[in-house]
């Protein structure tokens, strides 16, 4: 319920008033079951405006920072990310890792849309850097359509450490679906 509203009463409207974002290739996204959506990561804004964009609610694995923050930042922050229905993970390795991909392939396996960021981090120069194994080992498992996404503009809108965003205009490109079906096993 929270995120119908902030999607499409509260903050919807009024991001896509300020921001103008245009999205290219939308209509390859399928209208029900699972798939995920990889994006690179260039802001904080990226995963507020690839979920703003399309018709279907997108779950992200969120580090776990961002659900336990003190004072008014971290009360909004929590607030937000739950409203939003995304996840905290716990992103210190080992085991943690694993619980990670656990939740990630539990998101899948109800037919939802899981974006995920393969490169774990934001990128401070907009450079793609290494994938991690971990996402790998969560996609071939899953046995589900791959969609690259490209986020255009949004180190602009809000570059790392920057409290406040930018007015500008942001893109998004989703790829054609990628099928790794050939490297399970």
């Amino acid at each position: 319920m929270w995120y119908f509203l902030l999607k499409n009463i509260f903050l919807g409207p009024v991001l896509k008033v300020l921001f103008r974002p245009w999205i290219k290739g939308a209509e390859k996204i399928p209208t029900d079951g699972a798939a995920i959506l990889a994006s690179n990561h260039l802001s904080f804004s990226d995963s507020i405006f690839l979920p703003l964009m399309l018709r279907r609610p997108v779950v992200f694995l969120a580090k776990s920072e961002y659900f336990t923050g003190k004072g008014i930042k971290g009360t909004l922050s929590r607030w937000f990310f739950k409203g939003t229905g995304q996840l905290p993970i716990d992103r210190s390795g080992g085991k943690a890792s694993e619980a990670a991909l656990n939740t990630g392939l539990s998101v899948l396996a109800q037919s939802q849309l899981l974006g995920i960021y393969p490169e774990g981090t934001r990128s401070p120069d907009g450079r793609l850097f290494r994938g991690r194994t971990g996402i790998a080992r969560m996609v071939l498992e899953a046995k589900v359509p791959v969609f690259p996404v490209a986020m255009i503009d949004t180190e602009k809108v809000q570059p790392i450490g920057r409290k406040l965003p930018r007015i500008r205009r942001i893109g998004v490109v989703v790829g054609e679906p990628l099928d790794f079906s050939r490297f399970a096993g």
